[in-house]
């Protein structure tokens, strides 16, 4: 099996073109997104990406350098890509995690409740993520929006062990509409979803792409994503689908310092990401 990303050279016709046996799949460049995942160590942001994607909780602690995944979606025939960028919460690179805030489209903040150091970096990491946008804003002249989700995690540990108060954390996301809060449990799945639906839905994305509003299908039936003319649609062709691209690589560092550059010298508003080859 073979997932290969290739690029139009038009920007605006720019696709990315998915082959699995004799299944092919093209997203359009405009429906391609990253996801970053930000947070202090242990505070459980691999634990949500993993109710994500695969709807487990691991309870053995792997500390997280950074990791890289894939999920494609099918949504009423149309081709949607989320990249998720799960980060290190020691942050030893701060050029890179400079770079991840650059070129995310979405973003969680993750603390834990029990740990009020968490939360004071997530009040760092917000004013970071601000000022970081802000300025790639004014150079790029866009008016994008900044969707973002604070996650207070571990609510299932009790108010005894609770350290952050929740109308503290609720001023965080005060006024802003396009920022939201949730306490959540990872290990107990509590509002994990309904975090994420809120999340895409600030995005502007498919409520679909939410984990349990759609069909999670493996790689092997992939022909689920193959397109049909929409007349030849059947009713259960109009559905949701999301399918996790399982040896995804992150594009390169030097692939994203070119999407950035080209985002600030106006040469192309079309995420121009790497090559990625599945195997």
């Amino acid at each position: 099996m073979e997932i290969d990303k290739c690029y139009q050279s038009e920007p605006r016709a720019m696709m990315k073109t998915l082959s699995s046996g004799n299944c092919t799949i093209s997203v359009p460049a405009k429906n391609s997104y990253r996801m970053v995942v930000l947070g202090a160590s242990r505070v459980g942001k691999s634990s949500i990406v993993s109710r994500f994607l695969n709807g487990r909780f691991e309870d053995q602690y792997t500390p997280t350098i950074e990791d890289f995944h894939r999920k494609v979606y099918n949504i009423r025939g149309d081709m949607y890509q989320l990249d998720i960028l799960d980060t290190s919460g020691n942050h030893p690179f701060p050029a890179m995690r400079r770079l991840s805030i650059l070129t995310g489209d979405v973003f969680i903040l993750v603390f834990s409740l029990d740990n009020r150091e968490s939360f004071d970096e997530v009040k760092r990491l917000q004013k970071q993520i601000l000022e970081v946008k802000s300025c790639l804003k004014n150079k790029t002249k866009e008016a994008a929006e900044l969707p973002m989700v604070i996650c207070g995690n571990k609510n299932d540990h009790g108010e005894l062990c609770r350290q952050v108060p929740t109308t503290e954390a609720e001023l965080l996301v005060s006024g802003d509409e396009n920022c939201a809060y949730f306490e959540v449990s990872a290990k107990k799945n509590t509002n994990v979803d309904e975090m994420f639906y809120v999340l895409f839905s600030m995005a502007k994305l498919p409520h679909e792409m939410s984990p349990a509003l759609h069909r999670k299908i493996s790689v092997q039936y992939g022909d689920a994503f193959h397109p049909r003319p929409f007349c030849m649609r059947r009713v259960k062709d109009m559905d949701a689908y999301g399918m996790v691209s399982p040896f995804a690589r992150r594009p390169s560092v030097n692939s994203d310092l070119k999407y950035i550059k080209a985002k600030v010298l106006r040469e192309g508003q079309a995420r121009e990401r790497d090559k990625c080859t599945v195997q």
